[in-house]
């Protein structure tokens, strides 16, 4: 199993970049390789990727989530990955995002992916994106405060 830790800080309140991270159909937006995330219900997800040419539909059921602190996951079907998304208020207008992602890869692009860092950089790259889509609107586009 793989483990890739990354953070960044955000300049927008905990609650704002909290709420964004629960509106998972807007992930295609900045997320590279994802091309649709469906929300089937307040625990399950059905995502389609398509990263280094392997096309991939799976569903992830969200197993804690605790409003304007931690999200966390894994896959029900398809890829072995589970992770866990925190957010850290440093100030009133600015949040520390926490995201560690764990995944057994599967095939030989995914195991070149891996040993070459490939994964590690497209998680910092989304990450990058999220600020940027987050501080360009300055306002999320929907929240979802219950408790799993």
């Amino acid at each position: 199993m793989s483990v890739i830790e990354r953070s960044i800080e955000v300049g927008v309140p905990v609650h704002t970049a909290y709420n964004q991270w629960t509106q998972f159909e807007t992930f295609p937006q900045f997320m590279d390789g994802v091309e649709r995330v469906q929300q089937l219900s307040p625990t399950r997800t059905h995502w389609k990727t398509k990263i280094a040419g392997v096309e991939r539909e799976f569903d992830a059921e969200i197993t804690k989530q605790e409003p304007d602190q931690r999200i966390e996951w894994c896959s029900l079907d398809g890829p072995d990955q589970m992770g866990v998304v925190t957010f850290r208020p440093v100030s009133s207008d600015r949040t520390e995002v926490n995201l560690s992602l764990q995944f057994r890869p599967e095939g030989i692009t995914e195991k070149i992916g891996d040993a070459t860092n490939i994964v590690e950089r497209r998680v910092a790259g989304d990450l990058e994106r999220f600020k940027e889509f987050i501080e360009r609107r300055g306002t999320e586009t929907g929240a979802w405060r219950g408790e799993i």
